[in-house]
């Protein structure tokens, strides 16, 4: 009789731990499978480098404008309003190009991009505010040489409803703002400074962006 009610608190005992163990694979996989779930309904993009420039242009006596060969940039949603993105957009300070190599190292020092200290300049957008039908109003922190300030993007989408397009933005920033008080020897230069942007994105998964009409 003890033996029998040994055993049968043993069967009991295994199936309690086959049960705990069956209820913890079924909590992994939901756990897993909720992220999925709500993913699949956020648009997720991604923009091609190689189909995109920054480019930037002072007004001057000698032309200054260039480009910056190094960069990145993600644009993620938190649902399928497009007014819910979030842009960043980070960029290689030393890979400036305009076209002179005496030019380019110039912007690298210290009195402008100061590249060895601060090589990197940021820009995240915290707002996007939609003001035509395929106009947007992009506010964000912009910073370069280490120092922080709001600035915006004016910003136009092509490509609504088509899961690909391009994004065009222009951006204009006083350099003194942010420390880049000197000037370059035998060149008159202004000192606001034009950003613009041309960034080539794709939908590569979830539901399509929904503008306001």
């Amino acid at each position: 009789m003890i033996a029998s009610k040994g055993l049968k608190m043993t069967t009991t005992s295994r199936r309690i731990k086959l049960r705990n163990v069956q209820l913890a694979i079924f909590y992994l996989f939901t756990s897993i499978a909720l992220p999925v779930q709500a993913q699949a309904q956020v648009p997720v993009f991604v923009i091609s480098r190689q189909d995109s420039t920054i480019k930037f242009y002072v007004k001057a006596s000698i032309e200054l404008r260039g480009t910056f060969d190094k960069w990145d940039a993600t644009l993620t949603f938190a649902s399928p309003d497009v007014t819910t993105g979030v842009l960043r957009v980070t960029v290689q300070a030393a890979s400036v190009d305009t076209g002179s190599s005496i030019k380019n190292s110039t912007l690298k020092s210290a009195d402008f991009f100061n590249v060895e200290q601060q090589p990197l300049i940021t820009f995240v957008s915290k707002t996007i505010t939609q003001t035509g039908p395929d106009s947007f109003q992009v506010a964000g922190d912009f910073t370069i040489r280490g120092v922080t300030r709001p600035k915006a993007l004016t910003v136009k989408v092509s490509g609504e409803g088509t899961g690909s397009g391009v994004i065009t933005g222009t951006m204009v920033f006083d350099r003194k703002n942010y420390g880049m008080n000197s000037g370059i020897p035998f060149i008159t230069i202004a000192n606001h400074v034009e950003v613009t942007v041309s960034l080539s994105g794709r939908r590569v998964s979830g539901p399509p962006l929904v503008f306001k009409q």
